[in-house]
């Protein structure tokens, strides 16, 4: 059975290829609210949330990557990502 690429994407086991795969259609649909929120989940792998801000900054999300810049609940590393 075959999900949506949200639902791949966070789904712990579903190897990581198929699910960077997921971040990849997510970004190729344009669906920025899908892969802001995959920045914003703790449980995901760091690899594949700094592939979500990639795929946000990709798509020219820049309302969505102003927000997760100044979120505080978002790892440093990746707010800093998003401020570009």
């Amino acid at each position: 059975m075959t999900h949506p690429p949200f639902q791949t994407a966070v789904k712990s086991n579903v190897p990581d290829a198929q699910r960077r795969e997921a971040i990849d259609d997510l970004a190729s649909t344009n669906r920025t609210t899908k892969l802001a929120v995959l920045v914003r989940t703790s449980g995901l792998p760091g690899g594949l949330r700094r592939q979500a801000v990639d795929s946000l900054i990709a798509c020219g999300a820049d309302g969505l990557l102003d927000e997760l810049a100044n979120d505080r609940s978002v790892a440093p590393e990746l707010r800093r990502k998003a401020e570009r």
